[in-house]
């Protein structure tokens, strides 16, 4: 499974095909210069459009993407944002010809496809009878203990009238541990093209969805005797489903669940991916740098509307305070190494404001996969470790268990699991402090982290040189775990 993204088993899939106007004389006075080019037939893409915003200006741009032949799928005013398809291959280069149009990029490198994503591997009935209070499968959540969740339910299980956003693959709303918290008024499907889908049944994960679910049962799953315990068991969840069939969350995807996010006013959202098709967006590319444009000014939207925004750090043992070469990109075709710069940035984990989120295991140690960076990961939590940190549980199972479908429970790891943590905890702080907005419960998040210094030797799990890493700075502040490990025992004293 390639985390913090949703795992890419392909399948083979026909391209969907949308029939487009023919070769159009551009009329007196039209927005788009004239090429006189026709336009040559391709894959059918999707496009991200950046403009002012403001009614007027959308229109306009909206008028000179049909007058190229394309189709507008749904425009974002709030953000002077537009989704637009073409099957013209040219179609980006004569837009960005267009007046207002600020910068145009295609949002993926592949015709649009259908495929599936991998699921998690499922819990085995606990061996023994819970004790008295506690959660069925309570003995192996080594990860709320580790954080001290079963100290801080003693004084809050988090308020009702914090909603957090899930922008995954959909919730299963029928869950038993879950149903009770996910508001289906808040809930949206954002995978038709980036246009929001309220209905019930499109923000319901797909046939192997168990990503969204799973994240989803770490932060709120209720306490109910019935399975596992979440860090914030009464908060909300509203389910934002951002991730395709495919395992994709593309640009458009994302912009539509930060516009939702803010629009609805949610207290905290989790992250747990990278924007497809690049890991890295840089800004020499023209399609880049428009995708990292619609992206920046939909989560600055929703910050504007008081959501602060969690993320996973990555999965891929790279340290962003000094990345030189992107190895995966674009995931939707064939991956090539190609060099990069700090200005590349990996989308929504390195823009402003966004807590970055890296792993540890049950040692408290970075986990081999973890992302990291110094002045990059806000703070470490748990995400699970298989290889080298295993529990002392019934299972022995380094991996954290959670909710998946169909009313069962299930294994996964990654700074996915480990962001979702964090969001948690944020939502206990958001129930005992009402009043903090998001730059303040950002500072009781990094303030209530415990410190954790740098390994005193060099960092090489396993011994073979495979996931070597370099922490940098000190116990307070470093590259590997930056403010601390989170704990849920202390954010939820730090009022009293």
């Amino acid at each position: 499974m390639s985390v913090p993204r949703i795992s890419r088993t392909r399948f083979a899939a026909v391209g969907v095909v949308l029939a487009t106007a023919g070769a159009l004389a551009l009329p007196a006075g039209t927005a788009v210069a004239a090429t006189g080019a026709e336009p040559t037939t391709g894959p059918l893409l999707s496009y991200v459009v950046n403009t002012q915003a403001n009614h007027g200006q959308v229109q306009k741009v909206e008028k000179a993407i049909t007058t190229l032949g394309g189709s507008v799928v749904y425009s974002y005013e709030q953000i002077g944002v537009v989704i637009a398809r073409s099957t013209d291959t040219q179609f980006a280069a004569k837009l960005r010809k267009a007046k207002g149009v600020q910068s145009v990029g295609a949002s993926r490198t592949k015709g649009i496809t259908a495929a599936e994503s991998r699921k998690a591997e499922v819990a085995a009935e606990p061996a023994a009878a819970p004790t008295a209070g506690e959660e069925p499968y309570w003995a192996n959540q080594w990860d709320m203990r580790q954080i001290g969740v079963d100290k801080a339910h003693k004084l809050s299980l988090g308020s009702s009238k914090v909603t957090v956003g899930v922008l995954d693959s959909g919730i299963d709303a029928n869950h038993e541990d879950l149903k009770a918290n996910v508001d289906a008024s808040q809930s949206v499907s954002c995978i038709d093209g980036g246009k929001p889908n309220t209905a019930f049944e499109a923000w319901q994960p797909g046939v192997d969805g168990d990503h969204g679910t799973h994240v989803a049962g770490t932060i709120a799953a209720a306490k109910n005797g019935k399975g596992i315990e979440g860090i914030a068991p009464d908060v909300k969840l509203a389910a934002v489903k951002v991730v395709d069939d495919a395992g994709f969350i593309y640009p458009e995807y994302a912009v539509c669940g930060f516009v939702w996010a803010g629009e609805h006013k949610f207290k905290i959202t989790n992250n747990s991916y990278f924007v497809d098709p690049w890991m890295f967006n840089c800004q020499n590319d023209a399609d880049q740098a428009a995708i990292t444009t619609a992206v920046r000014r939909a989560v600055e939207f929703s910050q504007r509307k008081g959501v602060l925004n969690v993320a996973a750090a990555g999965n891929e043992n790279i340290d962003l305070a000094h990345k030189t070469k992107d190895v995966a990109s674009p995931d939707d075709t064939t991956p090539g190494e190609r060099p990069i710069t700090q200005d590349c940035l990996n989308l929504p984990t390195e823009l402003d404001g966004v807590i970055s989120v890296s792993s540890v295991g049950v040692n408290g140690d970075k986990s081999y996969y973890s992302t990291y960076g110094k002045g990059k990961v806000t703070v470490a939590a748990p995400g699970g470790d298989r290889r080298y940190q295993i529990p002392d549980t019934p299972d022995k199972n380094g991996r954290t268990l959670s909710t998946i479908p169909g009313g069962k429970y299930g294994y996964m790891q990654g700074t996915s699991m480990a962001s979702p943590h964090a969001a948690g905890v944020l939502a206990l702080l958001a129930s005992t402090h009402p009043w903090a907005n998001a730059e303040e419960l950002t500072e009781l998040l990094t303030n209530q982290a415990e410190s954790h210094a740098c390994p005193s030797g060099p960092y090489n799990p396993g011994g073979a040189g495979e996931w070597t890493a370099t922490c940098e700075g000190g116990a307070d502040d470093n590259g590997f775990y930056g403010a601390g490990i989170i704990n849920a025992e202390k954010a939820v004293q730090w009022w009293r």
